[in-house]
């Protein structure tokens, strides 16, 4: 449903409207008035004739003709009346400014779940409770209790904390940041992020979508809708509440090392949304796209008037891979006719501390020409002959000159001295930063966003597998009211899923260990097998690079032994006699349920990397190709698995087909809830991988 007439109705119906100044009804009834709203203005309320010589009626069922938004502003025990009102009215959109709801503990939410039902049986759509309205400034309207109207501009915001947004809105009017549509979720026991995403998509007074989250509202949705709108337009995201001290308990290595922080840094990778860690950089991710053109390239020339701020930006370029344009023959040559012979001709351009806004003028003019570069920053220090203002005013001129294709970014360093030059670079639409780092991580968040956009969608792949096998195993842990997986279930499973393991038999006592080695070859692992000890490791019960068969009874006996010393009633299927994997890398796969957004794949290498330096990556499943790749090369350690010092490099593919096989698993058995294969053996090129232990929890 398009949110068209609810971002700009024909008629408005204040539902608690007051007379009184103090009061929340007053300020809204104000603010619309006041934002210069074209439409119908109704106030409702039983007490007052008129406020603001506009007629009050006594109920919404008193007003002569349609209304299309309510705002309801009136105490939590009359909402749901209000509610009744609107549906017998026809009403189809409502604001609930009141609070009262599950934002007060379980008797609000119970008041917020009757809300909620009686919304969905009449169909009515609501933004909050708990909220402070909406602004359009194309409508116009101002529908919050917030005096500030922001400037006209093309950035939605969205703000999932009132009173943050109350802040955003003053900072927006203070820095001349021009808002196309700003809405305050609330509670968001309906509309949320989603249909607003899901709308601005195609709202053509909306090119930059941006917001401040604490939680989002269906994770599977979020994921879906944003990286179908992000395609289109960028969406920028600071999210609150980023610690897992609140996660839940979990048993396997996934599970410890995942949590709600990691889940929402996948699933924005995955759905293309820019992560801002903080509201001033959301703010000025959001004016470089408001203002500026995307860069083509990643080649960056950098004009300057001091060294030191050259170097700086530089510095953080090399750090963000952005490459400073090697300039042609040509453009250095034209540069040397005027800059003085002290200047730095080569990127970063430094036209010296005397430059006055001609030199500078003349550096763009040249620079912006060349075809190796893809954008420009223009960095200013105050000095004896500089001209701030003038400068700001080249630069301009340059950027109007040349069509306003090549992206241009300042950051003219200082205070009073370039009040009046970074005041007119924002009000012409020039992104000025206050050093020089914000403007290279402008420049970086639309270089990715670049690369977001040009990237192919990749499918999801399919393997031939056996559904029925697993299905027969979940089947039968359940009839035993078994909800962890054996090592030898485990094994059947990943077999079942086209995922090698290694050589393996049962072996009930020592004579049955000594023919399955035989078959098997040296050296062995040796393993408890038994429905009750799921970390064998705890009891004794694993023993590894077994040799011969003297060593095979020594290591079979303690290992019964051991298992019988810590739990002396526990029930024994057998020893595991595997085969021992030579000539490999330890790496991890693993399976966590996040509750918002679903199974979440894990990879890192093994050993030490995934217990102390917790070196691994995240996705949401299913996994594209694509994103299995990516997630071994964000592992700071990938370099150990393509090869170094002379090492011959693992078989990278093989992981990730592995990882693939393991994400069709999840999707095709959402009991899983928790995996982990670890070790997963990683040979040498061309060689494979093999899974060497297993664990699965399912839910119950």
């Amino acid at each position: 449903m398009s949110l068209r007439n609810f971002f700009c109705p024909n008629s408005v119906a204040i539902i608690g409207a007051a007379r009184d100044e103090e009061k929340v009804g007053h300020a809204i009834l104000d603010n619309i008035i006041s934002s210069g709203f074209k439409g119908k203005i109704f106030a409702i309320n039983p007490r007052a004739d008129e406020i603001h010589r506009i007629k009050c009626y006594p109920s919404i069922l008193n007003v002569p003709g349609d209304v299309d938004l309510a705002i309801i502003v009136i105490p939590v025990q009359y909402v749901l009346q209000a509610l009744d009102e609107c549906f017998r009215k026809k009403v189809k959109w409502a604001i609930i400014i009141s609070a009262g709801f599950k934002e007060t503990g379980a008797e609000g939410a119970k008041k917020e779940s009757q809300l909620m039902a009686k919304a969905r049986e009449y169909g009515i759509r609501i933004l909050g409770p708990n909220c402070m309205g909406i602004i359009d400034t194309e409508c116009p309207i101002n529908a919050t209790f917030s005096h500030l109207m922001p400037p006209g501009g093309n950035i939605g915001f969205i703000s999932q904390s009132g009173a943050l947004g109350s802040s955003m809105l003053d900072w927006a009017k203070s820095r001349k940041i021009g808002l196309s549509k700003f809405v305050s979720l609330g509670n968001k026991a309906d509309i949320s992020e989603n249909d607003l995403f899901d709308d601005w998509e195609s709202d053509e007074n909306t090119r930059v979508i941006t917001a401040y989250l604490e939680g989002v509202a269906n994770g599977k949705q979020f994921i879906k809708i944003s990286s179908r709108v992000s395609k289109k337009k960028p969406i920028i995201v600071v999210k609150s509440g980023n610690t897992d001290a609140g996660a839940r308990a979990v048993s396997s290595h996934t599970g410890t090392l995942a949590g709600s922080a990691k889940a929402y840094e996948a699933a924005f990778k995955q759905a293309g949304i820019i992560r801002a860690n903080t509201i001033r950089d959301l703010f000025n991710y959001a004016t470089a796209f408001s203002y500026q053109p995307l860069p083509k390239g990643k080649k960056v020339a950098i004009i300057t008037n001091a060294g030191g701020p050259g170097i700086m930006a530089t510095d953080v370029c090399e750090k963000n891979n952005i490459s400073l344009s090697s300039l042609s023959k040509e453009t250095l040559n034209k540069l040397k006719e005027f800059l003085p012979e002290a200047a730095n001709f080569y990127n970063p351009i430094d036209v010296l501390g005397d430059a006055q806004a001609d030199r500078y003028r003349k550096a763009l003019e040249v620079v912006i020409k060349d075809n190796n570069v893809n954008a420009l920053i223009v960095l200013l220090t105050p000095q004896g002959m500089t001209q701030p203002l003038e400068t700001a005013e080249a630069v301009l001129e340059v950027f109007n000159k040349n069509d306003r294709s090549i992206p241009i970014v300042t950051s003219f360093i200082g205070g009073s001295e370039v009040e009046k030059a970074v005041k007119f670079l924002i009000e012409n639409n020039i992104p000025s930063f206050d050093i020089p780092e914000e403007a290279v991580d402008a420049l970086r968040v639309m270089m990715e966003y670049t690369d977001w956009q040009s990237r192919l969608s990749f499918p999801i792949e399919k393997f031939d597998v056996d559904r029925e096998k697993v299905k027969k195993v979940f089947g039968n842990c359940r009839v035993e009211d078994r909800l962890e997986l054996g090592e030898l279930e485990a094994r059947e499973i990943l077999n079942a899923y086209g995922i090698r393991i290694p050589k393996a038999e049962l072996a009930s006592d020592i004579g049955a260990a000594k023919e399955i080695a035989k078959r098997i070859g040296y050296p062995l692992v040796l393993k408890i097998v038994s429905p009750n000890i799921l970390h064998k490791t705890d009891v004794g019960g694993v023993r590894i690079g077994i040799e011969n068969e003297k060593e095979l009874e020594k290591s079979y006996d303690d290992i019964i032994f051991n298992v019988r010393k810590y739990m002396p009633d526990v029930y024994i299927r057998g020893v595991l006699i595997q085969e021992f994997i030579k000539d490999k890398k330890e790496t991890i796969i693993g399976i966590s349920e996040d509750p918002q957004f679903g199974p979440m794949i894990m990879f890192g290498l093994g050993g030490i990397y995934v217990e102390a330096l917790k070196d691994v990556s995240f996705r949401i499943a299913p996994l594209s190709r694509h994103e299995a790749s990516e997630m071994i090369e964000e592992v700071k350690t990938v370099s150990l698995l393509k090869g170094t010092r002379g090492e011959d490099r693992s078989d990278i593919e093989s992981i990730i087909e592995i990882m693939l096989r393991v994400s069709q698993l999840i999707m095709d058995f959402p009991e899983i809830v928790e995996m982990d294969i670890n070790p997963l053996f990683v040979k040498k090129q061309g060689e494979g991988s093999i899974a060497g232990d297993a664990r699965i929890r399912i839910g119950g």
